[in-house]
């Protein structure tokens, strides 16, 4: 499973990027054409988990999936936050933003998870990504939380920026796309199924190209990140992972939502929880959160992490 995966166009494109950034290449994709992509898949992939939800309808393993999703994100955070700061030796504010992150869940990941997983035959199943959209938003609860509490004191930033977290580009787009996708159905679906299906993996291919530039340009250009906080983005995952996909079987999901399940709780968000960062704990430092998250976990979970996670699914299911 680990050749198959290292072997796939997907995940080749992400290591050419991530090499050619390393060389310093000149190799760049275009701003708007790579928020142009990040918009196509993930309405894409609402839209196929909802036109999957509305053929199978409301299940109990969606509601137990749900509130897994749910319960992972809100209490992750605490195991990273202690790591953090008593490992990683960060600041109780840097610790809470960065512990946020690793509560919260990264829509490429999963994406590419979910084609290569399908691509072995073990496809994971469409509510899944109802569970992603829940997973957004609770971990920036928590580390909010943590953070202010760590700095015993509320440092005149206001509370939880509930509009920018749940009106988050990325929430709205794959939450709406889902939706749409359950109101249309099969049939519904059928007539814009050529360009949301036909060409999914061609686009992420070259999605992937430019995260994985990006991944490498931001680990180059941090100076802020040790050995121990290298340890910990890489662990992290690990821990989390392990968490999830022992979760997802426990309530008895398939192994190969089991193993989605696990991926998502061992992603890391950088989108979403960086934005909301950025407005409600600017004291904390995005050079810190963004380079284990994007810089080193997110490349980690790509080339290593999905394979890992949906093989401990089969072997523990």
């Amino acid at each position: 499973m680990i050749i198959d995966t290292l072997t796939s166009p997907v995940i080749l494109f992400f290591v050419l990027g991530f090499v050619a950034a390393l060389l310093k290449s000149d190799l760049t994709i275009p701003e708007a054409f790579a928020k142009a992509m990040s918009i196509y898949l993930m309405a894409a992939i609402g839209l196929k988990g909802g036109v999957e939800v509305a053929s199978s309808g409301i299940t109990p393993d969606l509601i137990a999936a749900a509130m897994a999703g749910l319960a992972l994100s809100f209490l992750l955070p605490f195991i990273a936050f202690a790591l953090l700061t008593q490992f990683g030796k960060l600041s109780k504010i840097d610790a809470g933003a960065v512990a946020a992150h690793y509560g919260s869940v990264s829509v490429v990941t999963f994406v590419t998870a979910k084609e290569i997983l399908t691509g072995q035959g073990l496809g994971p199943a469409g509510y899944m990504v109802a569970v992603l959209a829940l997973m957004e938003t609770p971990a920036i609860i928590t580390g909010l939380m943590l953070a202010r509490r760590g700095a015993k004191a509320d440092n005149g930033n206001g509370g939880t920026p509930w509009h920018e977290v749940l009106t988050n580009a990325s929430v709205m787009l794959l939450v709406g796309a889902f939706i749409i996708g359950m109101v249309a159905g099969k049939d519904g679906f059928a007539p814009v199924k050529p360009l949301f299906d036909t060409g999914f993996r061609g686009v992420l291919c070259l999605f992937l190209l430019d995260m994985g530039l990006i991944a490498a340009r931001r680990l180059i250009q941090s100076r802020k990140i040790t050995v121990r906080l290298v340890t910990l983005a890489i662990a992290l995952p690990l821990i989390n992972g392990a968490i999830g996909t022992a979760l997802g079987t426990f309530i008895g999901l398939d192994a190969a939502s089991a193993a989605a399940l696990g991926i998502l709780a061992a992603s890391a968000s950088y989108i979403a929880v960086p934005a909301a960062m950025r407005l409600a704990l600017p004291e904390a430092d995005p050079g810190i959160y963004l380079s284990m998250s994007l810089g080193i976990t997110f490349p980690f979970n790509i080339i290593f992490g999905i394979s890992l996670f949906a093989a401990l699914a089969q072997a523990i299911g």
